[in-house]
């Protein structure tokens, strides 16, 4: 299992943990800013089938703008991915970038802080889509 993500499997249909996850990050302060519809891009570029795979760009714009005020680079990290996928078997994951483990690389005390704060909320924000079962 990965050490750079907040990973939980739900008993919630790929749909639903989708809708549940938009929900909870808009709760914690995030937008969704990006989105990537993994498998529609891997049918139309490769040809292939893929299970249902989203990335969700999520950015938090009084976090984000801390960060670059601190540490202009920091944009490169940005912004939070969070994932959903459905596991084919009536169950989804949803999988958040640990934003403490993320912001390692960026050696700015300034930023520690935030890193903690964003690894808690989109902690939060899987919990939440795990709580509704």
């Amino acid at each position: 299992m990965a050490s750079y993500g907040i990973v939980r499997k739900v008993p919630l249909s790929y749909e639903e943990a989708l809708a549940r996850t938009r929900e909870a990050l808009k709760s914690e302060g995030f937008g969704v800013i990006t989105e990537i519809d993994v498998r529609k891009t891997v049918k139309e570029k490769l040809g292939e089938e893929l299970y249902p795979y989203i990335i969700l760009g999520a950015c938090n714009p009084s976090l984000a703008h801390r960060a670059i005020s601190a540490e202009p680079e920091i944009g490169l990290l940005m912004p939070c991915n969070v994932c959903v996928w459905d596991n084919l078997d009536g169950t989804s994951t949803v999988a958040a970038i640990d934003g403490k483990t993320l912001f390692q690389l960026v050696q700015n005390p300034k930023v520690a802080d935030l890193a903690e704060t964003v690894r808690a909320k989109l902690d939060s924000v899987v919990e939440r889509v795990a709580a509704y079962h």
